[in-house]
């Protein structure tokens, strides 16, 4: 079978997926705007694309989001035109439709089955949206709009995708009827091989000594630090939970970026806006116990993982991340936020514990006691860990039900 992946940063979602069609002897090819992307890849044979053109200065703020997925829409679908004049002609399409690329596909290669990777349909209202009533939405009423053309992208591959996958049940359930029934759901896979407890681990500080299990560690991750995981939230319960964890160490890893939302509008990063705002709260010995890590690579941070006493996870109801799987792979006792896709994951006293998403007293007594509890901490943590390998294993749950996906696609 002839299989084409579309993912602008390939291979993104589609890791683990593509090569392993590779070993089960598929013909595989990615398309990609990464501009550092080999010809081949574990298999995959890479054709990069690029857009011709920006977004138009001043449009209507409404439009800007379906314009700018027209625009890489156009480029594909481009790149693809060449694809099939060199005899190119695929029999699954498999695509992350999140930024408009596989929009004209089907016109290209009408006979192709399309299956669409199914992250998340917006809504103005019992998501994400409106929340944080600490960052309100202006203009309700008109910010509705903009969500209802913000999907238009997800609506227009309604009529032309033939499956959806989505990585879990709450990110399928955004989605709205008929297509939902469309939509198989398994997740990326976590592989709990690699990412698995080790009592044994170091993590070495820098200008510091290195860190063991003996240590008292809380660790929180985000991709960026900011507001859509409880960035903030974390932050003000450190001063009450440092002072009643005197020894205890925090490890932080984000960059200073923002992945989701707006930025702050007084310019500075939310890193620094909240740590602003809880620094004269607290000692400098506590500060000092603060450790800013940044970006680090996935080794570092597997062992992030297997070193931390009480990992925190917090998030709007939004995209699960992968870092709150990886975490309960790695064992750790997990406190999360008591957000839908969170509760798909932690379930309260058995995976983890679940506290109010903006509860930062809440949050700090509940770390500290987990802190103070090593029996509990181990008995949530083995939980969490079995739980992960039961039904988010890369190589015996999720990539092998991603396959099957695949080849019932190609099949009708």
């Amino acid at each position: 079978m002839r299989i084409l992946f579309i993912h602008q940063n390939f291979p993104g979602q589609f890791k683990h997926l593509a090569p392993a069609l590779v070993a089960r002897g598929h013909e595989v090819s990615a398309m990609t705007m990464r501009k550092d992307s080999p010809a081949r890849w574990q298999g995959v044979r890479l054709v990069r694309y690029r857009v011709a053109r920006g977004s138009t200065p001043g449009i209507h703020p409404w439009v800007a989001d379906i314009e700018s997925k027209t625009i890489r829409g156009e480029a594909c679908f481009r790149a693809c035109l060449k694809m099939k004049g060199e005899g190119f002609n695929p029999d699954v399409i498999v695509a992350h439709p999140g930024w408009g690329e596989s929009l004209f596909v089907k016109q290209v290669w009408p006979n192709a089955r399309l299956g669409s990777y199914c992250e998340f349909f917006y809504r103005p209202d019992g998501a994400d949206i409106d929340f944080d009533p600490e960052f309100p939405v202006n203009d309700p009423e008109g910010n509705a709009c903009r969500i209802r053309m913000k999907n238009l992208n997800n609506e227009l591959h309604f009529g032309i995708a033939d499956a959806g996958l989505s990585p879990t049940r709450w990110q399928a359930s955004t989605f709205p009827e008929p297509f939902r029934q469309k939509i198989t759901v398994t997740h990326d896979g976590i592989d709990t091989d690699l990412v698995r407890p080790d009592p044994s681990v170091t993590f070495p500080l820098h200008g510091g000594a290195a860190l063991t299990r003996n240590d008292e560690v809380i660790t929180f991750v985000n991709r960026n630090l900011e507001p859509y995981r409880g960035f903030h939230i974390f932050m003000r319960a450190l001063p009450e939970l440092l002072r009643q964890r005197p020894e205890a160490r925090v490890l932080i890893v984000g960059g200073d970026e923002v992945s989701y939302g707006a930025r702050p509008a007084d310019g500075k990063s939310w890193k620094q806006r909240f740590s602003d705002e809880v620094r004269p709260r607290m000692s400098d010995e506590a500060w000092r116990r603060i450790h800013f890590l940044g970006k680090i690579p996935y080794p570092r941070f597997i062992q992030l993982l297997q070193l931390s006493t009480v990992h925190v996870y917090l998030t709007y109801p939004f995209v699960l991340s992968w870092s709150l799987l990886e975490a309960m792979s790695a064992g750790c006792a997990v406190v999360g936020s008591d957000t839908a896709p969170v509760r798909e994951a932690i379930l309260h006293d058995e995976t983890g514990w679940l506290v109010d998403f903006f509860d930062a007293s809440r949050l700090a007594s509940q770390v500290a006691a987990l802190l103070g509890d090593p029996e509990k901490r181990q008995a949530l943590g083995q939980r969490a860990s079995q739980f992960v390998r039961q039904h988010y294993d890369l190589k015996r749950a999720c990539l092998p039900a991603q396959l099957e996906w695949v080849e019932r696609l190609g099949a009708k």
